[in-house]
């Protein structure tokens, strides 16, 4: 029998990885986590790719199911960068109770960039919940997903539950060292345009011009504009005032188009873009939140050489 992880007590974060090998142990671990929420009282919310969810509901429809906040990670998690604030906004929809998640941000068919920024996700969970009442279940396909990730998992994860034992993570580090490794070159033409101060409009332009070239529609052309316009403005602010602007398209699985913004700047806040900033912030990151909501993904690079936004739309 898989174990339920222990619930946070008072101030105390519980983050465990659940390691499971089939569907039967999957329901099995993470219903009897939900029961225990449900039994306790506690607000539950369930995140996991959708076919994983349907199996969660109708196993905890025989012994009651209601209570409970059901998303698909698929839609909620396609950008990984969108899915902390989902989590802490349930969390902060329950003061003074302790919240019980499961989120499960990688699964089998994630492209490997997908697969980065949702172990990034994972390991800036510890930083955004430290101090919270809060435990949060991230589930591993451990025959599906390759065994580097699974590896980092553990690194990202202070304890693990395991072929029924649940135990600290002896490889945990908080995060893997590599989450910054170079981003890779794209591997056909490349639209370059450099700006300085003043020369907004003509970003926007010249994304514009070249984005009627491509097979986005005229809603995602605008979404992709308006990420464009973003983080250029953020170059102009706070990147140095001035910034590289490079466009691709991709073909494949992943086909869609690339935008690709490089400044002077720095990112202080590692969850900047990644929770929903304050209304009275005069600097809340509101910017880099708001790309994020408009993009499919969002690879963020913070190096001594500058800062590196790639930003990717799908096409249909």
């Amino acid at each position: 029998m898989i174990p339920v992880p222990a619930p946070a007590g008072p101030g105390a974060f519980v983050h465990p990885a659940l390691f499971y090998r089939d569907l039967d142990e999957y329901v099995t671990g993470v219903g009897g986590f939900v029961r225990a929420a449900l039994a306790a009282d506690e607000p539950v919310l369930v995140a996991v790719p959708g076919p994983r969810l349907e199996a969660l509901r109708e196993s905890l429809a025989v012994g009651g199911g209601s209570g409970i906040t059901w998303t698909d990670m698929t839609e909620l998690g396609r950008n990984p960068g969108r899915i902390l604030a989902a989590l802490q906004d349930f969390a902060d929809r329950n003061p003074g109770r302790p919240a019980r998640i499961v989120g499960e941000p990688i699964w089998p068919g994630r492209s490997p960039a997908e697969v980065l920024e949702a172990t990034r996700h994972e390991a800036l969970i510890n930083t955004a919940f430290a101090g919270r009442p809060a435990t949060v279940l991230c589930p591993y396909d451990v025959v599906g997903l390759a065994p580097a990730v699974v590896r980092d998992a553990r690194r990202t994860h202070p304890t693990l539950v395991e072929r029924g034992r649940d135990v600290p993570s002896p490889g945990y580090t908080g995060a893997p060292a590599d989450l910054d490794r170079p981003l890779p070159e794209p591997g056909g033409p490349v639209a370059r345009l450099a700006y300085t101060h003043g020369g907004l409009a003509e970003v926007r332009e010249y994304a514009e011009g070249w984005g009627r070239r491509t097979g986005l529609t005229p809603a995602r052309r605008g979404d992709l504009i308006m990420a464009i316009s973003e983080a250029a403005a953020n170059s102009l602010s706070h990147g140095g005032g001035k910034g590289t602007l490079r466009l691709w398209t991709v073909d494949g699985p992943a086909a869609g188009v690339v935008a690709e913004i490089h400044d002077d700047g720095w990112l202080a806040d590692p969850l900047a873009g990644r929770r929903r900033p304050s209304l009275a912030s005069a600097h809340g990151g509101r910017g880099l939140w708001m790309i994020h909501q408009l993009c499919d993904l969002v690879e963020v690079r913070a190096t001594e050489s500058g800062l590196t936004l790639r930003l990717h739309v799908a096409t249909p």
